[in-house]
């Protein structure tokens, strides 16, 4: 099975874990490695490298990360270039991390990232308020 490393500022990645362990039940190889304000991007690669050694890089590896260029992603990026069979993706959400969790155990670290991409995108969306009436709207409303 696939290791997932999940990235981010702040208590991102921690919040995203928790955020899947509540819809779908807790994940086998699954780590979260947050970057606080506090620490260095030298304090995240050491910790990016716990993450990596705990979940071993036999099977391949897929780093999640909240921003490109941001200092989670770019760090990811230095970690993974060492590994041989590991992708690095940014703009994590939920939807991609759903989806790629159910198909981890069929698919290359270089397929679940082009499935990933795929989800992220698919997973957006918004209510569209304009091609309803206002007595609707309301009714829609009152549904939520």
């Amino acid at each position: 099975m696939i290791g997932i490393i999940i990235t981010g500022h702040g208590n991102f990645a921690t919040g995203l874990k928790s955020s899947l362990e509540l819809i779908i039940g807790e994940q086998a190889r699954l780590e979260a490695v947050d970057f606080l304000a506090d620490e260095s991007t030298t304090k995240l690669r050491t910790k990016l490298n716990a993450a990596v050694s705990k979940l071993g890089t036999e099977e391949g590896l897929v780093f999640f990360s909240d921003l490109v260029g941001g200092s989670p992603f770019k760090t990811s990026v230095l970690v993974a270039k060492d590994i041989e069979d590991s992708e690095v993706l940014a703009g994590t959400n939920l939807p991609m991390i759903m989806d790629i969790l159910f198909a981890r155990d069929k698919l290359s670290p270089a397929e679940l990232k082009s499935k990933a991409l795929s989800a992220a995108e698919s997973g957006i969306d918004a209510f569209n308020f304009n091609n309803q009436s206002k007595k609707e709207k309301q009714g829609s409303a009152n549904k939520l």
